[in-house]
């Protein structure tokens, strides 16, 4: 049922058929990741900044289907907490951990005002990044100082890193371990076709975790 998602993407998004390999490599980089219970990281600049706080926000809650907590999590609210048990047991739902580096709005200022406005993003990647975890950076250029500075850190503290990006993939290419470049050169075509493979991807974690 999972690759059946990618399938769909590719027949709904012919021309994004290039790059069936590169979003199957990154959905099981990223499997594997939720598996040995890392997180996600992503940013990314103007529209890509929406779209990491969007991506945030399939991945820490239902998109598509249920996601009830486990039974014991479930017991273990209801016996703590009798008089909210219910509540909380009932309505928090399973989550994929991941994080817009792009939300953090009075860090950022400050890291811009006192010390490198280009390592907003590094910064918090040097901070919360662990050893497994991936950094996301998403550039329609392939060229954003700050995401590449973010990828460049997460290489060195031993993240995965997983570019989204444009037809040539820019400098950042050499920075991921696998880069999405779509066919689309002009930031709002490049944009266009962002969307519905990080929905995809989205939806095939969400298969993978609570089908």
């Amino acid at each position: 049922m999972t690759y059946s998602l990618l399938q769909k993407l590719i027949t709904n998004y012919p021309d994004l058929a290039e790059c069936t390999a590169s979003i199957e490599q990154a959905f099981e980089i990223l499997q594997r990741m939720y598996k040995a219970g890392g997180k996600l990281l992503i940013c990314g600049n103007g529209g890509s900044a929406a779209d990491s706080d969007h991506i945030v926000g399939e991945l820490m809650k239902s998109f598509a289907r249920p996601r009830p907590l486990p039974d014991a999590v479930q017991h273990t609210l209801r016996t703590a907490f009798p008089q909210d048990g219910d509540k909380l047991s009932t309505s928090l739902q399973g989550a994929l951990p991941a994080i817009s580096l792009v939300s953090q709005a009075a860090f950022m200022t400050a890291y811009a005002n006192d010390a490198a406005p280009e390592l907003v993003f590094a910064q918090q990647v040097y901070g919360y990044g662990l050893p497994g975890d991936t950094v996301l950076g998403i550039s329609t250029s392939g060229n954003s100082k700050n995401v590449i500075h973010a990828l460049q850190i997460g290489r060195a503290l031993g993240l995965h890193t997983i570019g989204l990006t444009g037809r040539d993939g820019g400098n950042m290419k050499a920075l991921c371990t696998v880069a999405i470049c779509v066919p689309a050169d002009e930031t709002a075509a490049v944009q266009e076709r962002h969307l519905p493979i990080y929905h995809t991807l989205c939806l095939m974690l969400e298969e993978a975790f609570f089908g």
